[in-house]
């Protein structure tokens, strides 16, 4: 094999894995700042094509926020978390990172907690009993 082509099938190997080393290095930052912005321990990640939930629990409260996958845009996005026997507290509107956070005591209750972004969502039915 010829020198050039070993170069181009470095470089594109290089290219390959930056791409997938800055796709890894993008999730965790998200998750950050959702746990900056929800105290308590991470229960749940709730995944959808364009966005996740991310979940956290401190005591009897239950916390959670909407991030994009495509930051940066303003879109359509929401977060909604209903405690069992209680009404939902929502957020929504245009953001360009996160919906949220939207906090609830649910004491020892069931919660079902929802995201939305950009026409696509995600719906838990009721969880952490």
């Amino acid at each position: 094999m010829r020198s050039g082509a070993i170069h181009r099938r470095l470089a594109a190997g290089l290219a390959v894995l930056t791409t997938a080393g800055l796709l890894a290095l993008a999730a965790p930052a998200q998750e950050a700042e959702a746990a900056a912005l929800c105290p308590g321990r991470k229960m749940r990640t709730l995944p959808f094509s364009t966005g996740s939930v991310l979940v956290y629990k401190r005591g009897g409260y239950v916390c959670a926020v909407t991030v994009a996958k495509k930051q940066g845009v303003k879109r359509q996005m929401a977060v909604s978390v209903r405690a069992r026997g209680g009404r939902p507290v929502v957020d929504e509107g245009q953001f360009a990172y996160h919906a949220g956070p939207v906090t609830v005591h649910a004491g020892r209750r069931c919660v079902w907690v929802t995201g939305q972004v950009a026409g696509d969502s995600v719906s838990s039915g009721w969880i952490l009993c």
